[in-house]
């Protein structure tokens, strides 16, 4: 394709979105490199988000800016390249969350330094959705939500509980020291092991760096706040089949993760290969399909919108604190960071994305389950 025409598709597109090429509003994209247009048509999603880390491309508000894309799908209009086609072959072929990859999201992800994730989350280092349902800051809105899930799975005085995926140890921190339960956490990251003990540290409270393939013992009830993000689709039962060998017959399990409108088999490639490795959003039906004969759906809710305004309290940290993490990450970093956090606000924005956190049993609660919100 010439390189006019390109330039007419790639405006076409955007301008379906509201967004104009060197236009005057917020979300219009300015180009710095007139090279930008033949490698999104080529390379996709991949292009634009290296194009943007390399400098080629700016736009002042691009929470807005994927916002309007993600409405109007403007990608699937150029999926028509094959080679945009090979990430979903990839994903057939190879079990990108077995047990050999497990540690790789921790390695690339969640280790590359507590001091980035110090600046940039809440007080008490929760890096997941917050709930902003009746709170009016970053910190009250994520004690909300770990309050929210506390109150949900009714914990008691000396429950033995599991959190899947604990990150820092933020949520059994909390639910130890106002709850009085007794907790096991387990992550694949080193870093959140160790600042996870340090933080936790004179409480009943116990942080192993394990997969949650080697888990076989029993526990009250069993939480797992973003983590299921990083099991992907072919280990759905896998995972499902461990929360019923660990979870006692009255327990109850709660799943909070980010899903997606519609099934799929890969994550968006830039966002693999630079942010999350080996990961998937899971669907409705994929989720169900997982935990059929094996677990009661008890409770379902969704509040996905509070994710964007979670995400964008997360960038003001980072922005107003880059003079202090910039002497460890560079520039490319911060754009790479800069464009991960509001690319996914604009997800969520749109209602590409969604929140869910899922209350399900062993058995069914006797005589039903009183939702909480």
């Amino acid at each position: 394709m010439e390189a006019n025409s390109i330039k007419d598709v790639i405006r076409d597109i955007l301008s379906s979105s509201g967004i104009a090429i060197n236009g005057n509003q917020p979300w219009d994209i300015r180009i710095n490199n007139e090279g930008f247009y033949q490698r999104v048509m080529k390379e996709g999603s991949m292009g634009l988000g290296e194009s943007f880390m390399d400098g080629w491309w700016e736009c002042s508000r691009l929470d807005d800016f994927f916002s309007r894309i993600m409405l109007c799908r403007a990608e699937d209009m150029l999926k028509k390249n094959w080679r945009m086609l090979l990430p979903v072959i990839r994903a057939a072929l190879i079990n990108l969350g077995s047990r050999s990859r497990a540690f790789q999201i921790g390695e690339q992800h969640y280790d590359i330094g507590n001091e980035l994730y110090v600046n940039m989350l809440d007080k008490r280092m929760v890096y997941s959705c917050a709930y902003w349902k009746d709170a009016e800051t970053l910190d009250a809105a994520q004690e909300a939500k770990l309050d929210l899930i506390c109150r949900k799975l009714n914990l008691q005085p000396g429950d033995r509980v599991l959190d899947i995926g604990c990150g820092w140890g933020s949520f059994i921190k909390y639910a130890a020291a106002k709850y009085g339960i007794r907790a096991v956490g387990i992550t694949v990251s080193k870093e959140q092991t160790k600042l996870g003990r340090e933080l936790c540290a004179g409480l009943p409270v116990e942080i192993r760096l394990q997969d949650y393939r080697d888990l076989d013992e029993k526990f009250d009830h069993i939480v797992s706040v973003g983590m299921f993000e990083h099991v992907g689709y072919k280990n759905y039962k896998t995972y499902m089949d461990v929360v019923h060998k660990c979870l006692r017959d009255e327990g109850l399990f709660l799943l909070h993760t980010i899903g997606k409108n519609y099934s799929d088999v890969t994550v968006d490639p830039w966002l693999g290969k630079y942010i999350f490795p080996n990961s998937l959003i899971p669907s409705m039906k994929q989720i169900s399909g997982a935990i059929e004969n094996l677990l009661v759906l008890e409770d379902l809710h969704n509040f996905g919108p509070c994710y964007d305004r979670t995400l964008m309290s997360w960038f003001r940290n980072f922005e107003r604190n880059w003079d202090t993490l910039k002497t460890c990450y560079d520039e490319r970093f911060y754009r790479m960071w800069k464009y991960y956090l509001l690319s996914s606000a604009g997800s969520f924005r749109s209602r590409y994305m969604q929140v869910w956190q899922i209350v399900l049993s062993r058995k069914g609660v006797p005589g039903g389950y009183n939702p909480v919100r």
